[in-house]
């Protein structure tokens, strides 16, 4: 009997073996097809991303090669051995021999795999001596970008057309994928996100950067990538995060540094001109079509884009006692949010003075309000210090 689990044990390590011998071309070929299927994980754009693939794939395959041994040697075992030969089961109760074997082949294969994936996790979690460090901040539904260190600081909001989503136009190759300021970053340099929440707990997940992580409020984690191909990279939420938590996308947007250096510059102005912006005097139809676009990209998620709201969720702009109502409680609402209702944010850090008094002048104005009242950015940075 003990050359018998000789030769079973002689069998198991063959056939471990064997898969790795004539299955490369094979292994090579399900992997193209699984990525061309799109079943698979993807391989990326930076070097982390390529490595937990690559562990992927070697754990997946030392898998397939131990169902292979373990379905094999069953198979075998039974149809060799079976009852219409005369065979009767074997005892070996207790084997000393059989213990070891089952203790230390699945100890050396843990052992082998624990290895690369350490060292994987090891370099995921390695956010040292980072070349640009950028804030995450995430929001129902949009996300907030600062650039440590500079000025530039902005809100990422979905820009698919309501007639899309409301299928009343045809979706493009990029629905719901679509932002109107994206992220944009340096190609090969070393980038530390630190990603917070405001409300709720969301996740920013970009595949192709193999980096998602939650976004907790009142907690920061940490994460890095360092992209070595200039491109375009989506991702989107991964917690489900309110009702609409599949339209929070993201867009990264990879270009030169050279590129980037003059992106940020030109923010930088335009941060400073917004600022000097907060002291001008702004015609009606001006503050009135810049309101139209920030409401569309803010508020129309939740009080609709006809501002009709959706009963017992979000109140109706049309006609309602804040829109219609004294100037300062509408100032109050929409700068301090609202203490009965949470779904009602503040929006006085996420908005300039500037998109805060047009998004009033517009609600005021607009579905039929018709208040006739004008919000100077003045006006909103007083209404703030009092």
């Amino acid at each position: 009997m003990l050359m018998g689990l000789k030769r079973l044990f002689a069998f198991l390590t063959i056939s471990a073996i064997a898969p790795g011998l004539f299955a490369q071309e094979t292994a090579q070929k399900a992997e193209e097809g699984a990525e061309r299927w799109g079943v698979n994980m993807t391989q990326g754009v930076t070097e982390v991303s390529r490595t937990t693939y690559d562990l992927h794939m070697l754990i997946f395959w030392i898998c397939v090669a131990i169902g292979i041994v373990v379905f094999g040697v069953m198979f075998y075992s039974m149809w060799r051995h079976r009852k219409s030969k005369g065979y009767k089961a074997a005892q070996f109760h207790e084997s000393t021999f059989v213990e070891l074997v089952w203790t230390i082949i699945p100890t050396l294969i843990l052992v082998g795999m624990a290895v690369p994936a350490t060292k994987t996790l090891y370099d995921i979690y390695d956010t040292k001596e980072a070349d640009l460090d950028i804030m995450i901040t995430g929001y129902q539904w949009k996300w907030k970008y600062d650039y440590l260190g500079s000025d530039v600081s902005f809100f990422s909001n979905l820009s698919t057309p309501r007639a899309q989503i409301d299928n009343q136009l045809p979706k493009n190759d990029h629905y719901l994928l679509e932002v109107d300021e994206p992220l944009v970053v340096p190609v090969n340099k070393k980038i530390r996100f630190l990603i917070t929440a405001n409300d709720v707990i969301h996740a920013w997940w970009v595949p192709d950067l193999a980096v998602k992580k939650d976004a907790i409020p009142g907690f920061v984690n940490e994460s890095w990538t360092r992209i070595d191909e200039p491109g375009i990279y989506r991702g989107q939420c991964a917690e489900l995060c309110g009702k609409d938590h599949g339209f929070m996308p993201i867009v990264v947007k990879a270009v030169p540094e050279d590129e980037y250096h003059s992106w940020l510059s030109d923010r930088a102005e335009q941060a400073a001109r917004i600022k000097e912006l907060t002291n001008k005097t702004f015609t009606f139809d001006e503050l009135y079509e810049r309101g139209e676009k920030i409401y569309a990209s803010t508020c129309a998620a939740c009080h609709q884009p006809n501002g009709q709201g959706v009963p017992g969720a979000f109140p109706a702009i049309a006609g309602s006692k804040v829109a219609t109502g004294p100037m300062d409680g509408h100032l109050n609402m929409v700068v301090n949010g609202s203490s009965k209702n949470p779904a009602m944010q503040a929006f006085g850090a996420q908005l300039s003075e500037v998109d805060i008094a047009a998004v009033i002048t517009y609600q005021r104005n607009a579905f039929g309000n018709n208040m006739g009242d004008t919000v100077q950015p003045i006006d909103i940075l007083n209404f703030k210090n009092n």
